[in-house]
């Protein structure tokens, strides 16, 4: 017997843009009880998995996990900071983003532009290589040497994909402003400006509590939260429907 179409299956384009409607305009004390219950229990799971760490490393790796599971929130905040939709105004937005962008280690200015032309060109062959994952067509791996389908190939490969890639992005790629590197001292700015304030943060809890011990705690909370961060946007991205064309034959409506 065939299921019966859900009643959502139904809602025309119309109908649901008047159910959104009451979403589309931001609500600041909601944005700033999600930014509490964001900052709040990740500084809570941080400290915990350092006082854990005279008990057993073991128990630590519990509130380390938990605490890159914030990480990831936190930088879906700085996200939507970036897309003007977390705050009414632009400068809360853009500070927002910036704060948060010293704990996710992401220069804010350098990666709001960068995603944008990002979903400016998301789906589009010919303009690939902002904010996404090398992806090639078939035709193209076909007309590639052997060492660079190799190359390719360890590339893809889930160790390097989720796991040396992210650490490699996060902690050396966004240091300096790549694919803006001459597109002005704005980017600049803000890839030095959050490198400096990454290093003010990492000095004064290294003076706390020694250099060992934030090491062995904010390096695996870091490098989970970016595998976890990275793998969910390979699965928005990266499926077998998934949508690729020429520029000539590709629209931003289509996208």
């Amino acid at each position: 017997m065939l299921d019966q179409p859900s009643q959502t299956s139904t809602v025309s384009g119309r109908d649901w843009s008047k159910l959104l409607a009451p979403y589309r305009k931001p609500d600041a004390n909601q944005s700033i009880i999600e930014i509490v219950i964001t900052a709040v229990p990740f500084a809570v799971f941080w400290v915990a998995a350092y006082l854990c760490m005279s008990v057993s490393y073991w128990l630590s790796m519990v509130f380390i996990v938990l605490a890159a599971a914030f990480v990831v929130r936190l930088f879906l905040i700085q996200h939507d900071c970036g897309h003007g939709s977390f705050f009414e105004r632009r400068e809360a937005n853009d500070w927002v983003g910036r704060v948060i962008g010293v704990i996710t280690m992401t220069p804010y200015q350098v990666w709001r532009y960068s995603h944008a032309k990002h979903h400016a060109g998301s789906g589009n062959l010919d303009r690939r290589g902002f904010g996404d994952i090398d992806t090639l067509t078939v035709r193209e791996y076909q007309a590639m040497g052997r060492w660079e389908r190799i190359a390719y190939r360890i590339y893809r490969f889930p160790l390097v994909m989720f796991v040396i890639g992210p650490a490699f992005v996060f902690i050396i790629k966004h240091r300096l402003p790549f694919g803006f590197m001459r597109a002005g001292k704005m980017f600049w700015i803000s890839a030095m400006g959050t490198n400096l304030s990454i290093a003010i943060v990492i000095a004064a809890v290294m003076w706390l509590i020694g250099w060992q011990a934030f090491l062995w705690i904010h390096l695996p909370i870091f490098a989970i939260g970016a595998s976890i961060g990275v793998w969910l946007f390979y699965v928005q991205h990266q499926f077998e429907d998934s949508y690729w064309a020429e520029g000539k034959d590709w629209t931003l409506e289509e996208a």
